[in-house]
Formats: structure tokens, sequence, C-alpha cells
């Protein structure tokens, strides 16, 4: 598909979202490589289609430094820090392009290309603010963004504010949403829990990692207030998040609720769990730079309820193509969700509305036409 020779890197070996989008990007990149600081299985997911991978030799005990962490916490691992930076740097001299896609992977990246000088791409998926990343963090990537990104990708207006505003350079700035396809299975909804193994009723799904600012501690207070109403909780603790996990399986007993919210755990089939429940719930406290399990339930028809901070405002254009609730307010929450139980049938034109919406601003091929289009021009600057 594409000649250019790109050298993509990630600080993990686990799928989460952003790697998500990753495996997407890199589809037909058969001249390209991967380089990922542990091992995991985004490995052979990259591998299958089609890339050369590496992992790191020096990559052990480095999930553990969390993106809100002191840098004075990484010290102890400064030794094994030098030593990928050098192999990225080696690596990058035999590409065209470096696409950094993590914070961790982007601040490997820029110290390597002090050597390496190649063209940088930072496809940022956070929102740099002080709910997410600690102040020495915050200026270490704008310093080394505004030093040596070539351009710096985001999905949504809410990361790039969040970005110019912590010292960022605007021009540094592309805007790409996030892209997917989903298309509705065609089996009743009822049909699909029984093959899934759900419970009937009424059913309501979050589908993240799990992570304090995710929020799902916030549904399971709002389930708290539903009688009746199950829950399905998909995903699991991904970057050092243990602690919050037991934290919310111990709050699921405390209120009595463990017969009615069922933890999944990780899964891949997700398109299909979330075509199975009543409503799809986004209930992160802090803001997002996207939310892509809003465009998915977009898609797949299904009712959305979010919280009014990020990007969901909007990719749910204020409320037209979902509900909107305050950041951690379970009450609120629980009346919205009460809501959309009791009369489902009004939200039929919402639903369609949302569902043209998510095809015409947030299709895969959009993304990869956008970020196609960028790593060709970013390349043909540097070889001017």
């Amino acid at each position: 598909m594409s000649g250019e020779r790109v050298l993509f890197v990630d600080h993990t070996g686990q799928i989460g979202g952003a790697e998500l989008i990753l495996l997407d990007v890199v589809q037909g990149r058969n001249e390209s490589s991967a380089f990922l600081f542990e091992q995991g299985p985004l490995a052979k997911a990259l591998s299958d289609r089609g890339l050369s991978v590496i992992t790191s030799r020096w990559g052990i005990g480095l999930p553990r430094f969390r993106r809100d962490s002191s840098w004075l916490k990484a010290l102890p691992l400064a030794g094994g820090l030098a030593a990928i930076t050098a192999e990225l740097a080696r690596l990058a001299r035999r590409h065209d392009v470096v696409y950094a896609n993590s914070q961790k992977a982007f601040v490997l990246a820029a110290i390597a290309n002090v050597v390496a000088r190649k063209p940088l791409i930072w496809h940022l998926h956070d929102i740099i603010s002080p709910a997410h990343f600690g102040a020495m963090q915050r200026r270490t990537q704008i310093f080394l963004a505004n030093r040596f990104a070539t351009k710096v990708v985001v999905p949504s207006e809410a990361a790039a504010a969040a970005f110019i505003e912590a010292g960022g350079r605007r021009s540094l700035i592309e805007v790409v949403p996030n892209g997917l396809s989903v298309e509705p299975v065609a089996v009743s909804r009822q049909e699909l829990r029984q093959r899934l193994g759900l419970p009937q009723g009424p059913l309501v799904g979050v589908f993240s990692r799990l992570a304090q600012w995710k929020g799902q501690h916030v549904l399971v207070e709002a389930l708290a207030r539903l009688p009746g109403v199950h829950g399905i909780v998909v995903g699991d603790a991904l970057f050092g998040e243990q602690d919050y996990a037991a934290q919310l399986k111990r709050q699921v007993d405390a209120l009595g609720l463990a017969g009615r919210i069922h933890f999944l755990g990780h899964r891949g089939d997700v398109p299909l769990l979330m075509q199975a429940v009543d409503v799809m719930v986004h209930p992160s406290i802090d803001p997002e730079p996207f939310g892509r399990t809003l465009v998915e339930a977009m898609l797949a028809g299904v009712p959305v309820i979010a919280t009014d901070a990020g990007a969901a405002p909007d990719i749910l254009e204020h409320g037209r193509a979902g509900m909107l609730v305050p950041p951690g307010d379970a009450r609120a929450l629980a009346e919205a969700l009460d809501t959309v139980l009791a009369e489902p049938a009004v939200l039929e034109p919402q639903l369609a509305y949302a569902s043209r919406r998510a095809r015409s601003h947030y299709s895969l091929a959009r993304m990869l036409e956008s970020i196609g289009l960028l790593i060709r021009n970013v390349r043909a600057g540097a070889a001017v």
C-alpha cells in the first residue's frame, strides 16, 4: 500500500485503545517496522499485519512507571531507558519516518532523534493536563515536542487545545479523529445475549481498561440506585492499575451488587458485547482525548451516556447524538440511565442521527487517508 519505511514505536506490549488505532494505521505497510519496549500480544498482532517487530531487551520494569509519576521514579530505570534510546537511534537511521504512538515512546524517540535526525511524528492519544501528568512530565513532553517533533497528531480539538495550553506550538498540531468500522449483527439483542451468556433484562455496559479516571466506580454507584438493572464491565487493569481493579470489586461486594455487575475482563468480541447491551456508558471523571467506545456504540445503534468533558461533547454534538452527564455524578448518571431504559423507542431518531454522524466524521477510511497523507508529506519535507 505504501512504500515509506516507518518505524512505529510503542512503550507497551499490551493492546489498549491507542494500540487498536496503531493496528489500523500499520495495515499494508510491509516495508515498515515496529519497536516495542516490552513483550506482549501487540507484537504478534503487528507481525500478523506484515511488520518486522523488534522488542527491546531493556524494557522490563518500565510499565511500572506510570504517566502521572514523577520523573524521579524513573531514576532506577535510567540505565534501561538509555539502552532503549540507543536501540531506537540505531533503528531510526534505517527508516524514513519515526512514528511514536505513546507518551513514553515519544520521549525516548525524541531523545534518540538527537542522533538519528529523522522526521518524528507523535500520535498523542492523551490530554496533557495536571489530571493525567505530573508537572515535570508535562514540561518535558512539551519541550521535546517543540524541539524535535515534525508533527503531533491528536484525535480531537480538546486534545489540541490542551497541548497548546501546555505550551505546545500550534503549528505542530494535526487533528485526525480516530476512525473505525463496526457493522451491526443481523440477530436480535436477546439472541446475541444468549449466544454470549449475558443476562436478560435491562443491561448496561462500560468498555474500557480499569482505571480510577475512567470512572467505572461511578457506574457501580449509579447501578446501586437502579434495582433490577445489570451491568457488564469489559476491560482489565493494564498499566499498574491493579489496585483500582481490586477496589472496584470490593465496592461491588460492599453494595451487594455481585449478582448484578459482571466483570468480563479483556475481551476480543467487544463489538458484539456492545451490541448486546441496552445502553453504553462512558463514565470518565477526567477529560478524555477521544472516545472510541462512543463511536463504536453510535455505529452499532446503541444509546450512549457520557460525561460532559474532553472530546465526548464534540463526538456527541453536545447531546444531539447521545446524553451527557456531569463527571463523577452517580445520581445524574442513574437518572439518565433510568430515562433511557424506560423509553427506548423515544431514542430512535437520536440513534439514527448518531449512526450517520459516526459514519461521516469517524470512518476508518477517513482516518487512514489523513494519516497516510501526513506521513507522505513529512517524508517529502525531509527529502527537500
